[in-house]
């Protein structure tokens, strides 16, 4: 009995000084950067021959950014002749700046950026043109004055999306024998400076700006996930009883958006209260507009890791590469989702 109560006593003391020990270790730079908070960087063999290329994913915000992420992982693998160092920046354009400097420091062959926002990447794609590292900037744009800090963007068109938005509504309203009524519109749209939302907003409004009888209630930033477009539709509920449709930047918001409507009391889709237009054209997204809980959702396609490795092996060629590719995408309604589609789409 006594040597266990000894026991208890030195585990107690130990338990005690333990937070000491680990502040200890952490200014030793002890635990191997376990305490420090410093990742370690990868081992890249050179001697296996294989191009070296650095990722910076924005985040996991939704599923269509999951898909994006695999689409990636697939085709720089090491069988296909790629070394991938992947960092998933969690939505902070700072964690992105910090892993572009380090893709520099370990001296890779290609830099695959997908910029949270647009703006404030000047100085770190200056660092990576100085390295003589070329970058692509993948899925959302960047702006910056000079052009040549970046090689070349694969991505979607999302200003066309925004217009094929805005005519498949002049359509739809033709069908229906409303293109001369007043048109109360929401706009969820996606997260502030995001090339995507900057996108979608200028091409809607670019065919909204032609019908002086559709009206934007209001427009609001939703940040791509589904519980803020919940938020922001309740909002918009609760300030307008009037609403005939809403335009969702991306398909986690228009999720939450419906649930809202629904809630409220209110209908959504073909026959419902208020139209939905929806952006991504996810697996879930395509079976609500088969079921026509959804009326239209414009495609973004996320599958651009074969066009970024298509990208890589022209340069690794020695061949000139155009300054943008843009990645086929369509226009889904209820007549055109069908079982085929629904079972291709992985995402």
């Amino acid at each position: 009995m006594k040597k266990n109560k000894v026991n208890i006593h030195i585990s107690g003391i130990a338990m005690v000084m333990l937070p000491a020990i680990l502040v200890l270790m952490a200014m030793l730079g002890w635990g191997f950067g376990l305490f420090t908070g410093i990742e370690e960087e990868p081992y890249i063999n050179r001697e296996e021959n294989l191009i070296v290329v650095g990722v910076s994913q924005l985040g996991s915000e939704s599923g269509w950014r999951t898909a994006n992420t695999e689409s990636v992982q697939k085709a720089l693998t090491k069988q296909n002749g790629y070394f991938l160092i992947f960092n998933n920046a969690r939505q902070k354009q700072e964690n992105q700046i910090k892993a572009i400097r380090s893709f520099i420091s370990q001296r890779v062959d290609y830099i695959v950026l997908a910029p949270v926002v647009e703006s404030g990447w000047e100085t770190v794609l200056q660092e990576a043109k100085e390295a003589g590292i070329p970058v692509i900037v993948m899925d959302r744009s960047v702006d910056v004055s000079d052009q040549s800090l970046y090689t070349t963007h694969v991505g979607s068109d999302s200003v066309e999306e925004g217009k094929k938005a805005g005519y498949w509504l002049e359509e739809h309203l033709a069908r229906k024998g409303l293109s001369n009524q007043e048109i109360n519109i929401v706009v969820l749209k996606g997260t502030e400076g995001a090339s995507a939302q900057i996108g979608r907003t200028v091409g809607f409004s670019m065919i909204a700006g032609q019908h002086d009888n559709w009206n934007i209630l209001e427009q609001e930033y939703g940040d791509f996930t589904i519980y803020k477009g919940k938020e922001v539709m309740e909002n918009f509920l609760q300030k307008y009883d009037d609403i005939d449709v809403v335009i969702s930047q991306n398909d986690d918001m228009t999720f939450g958006a419906i649930e809202a409507i629904k809630e409220s009391g209110r209908t959504v889709g073909v026959g419902g209260d208020i139209t939905i237009i929806s952006f991504d054209a996810v697996h879930d997204a395509l079976e609500m507009v088969a079921e026509g809980t959804i009326n239209v959702d414009i495609e973004c396609n996320p599958d651009q890791g074969k066009y970024i490795s298509d990208v890589i092996q022209l340069l690794e060629s020695g061949q000139e590469v155009e300054k943008r590719y843009y990645v086929e995408e369509d226009v889904y309604t209820m007549q055109n989702v069908t079982e085929e589609v629904l079972n291709e789409r992985i995402y």
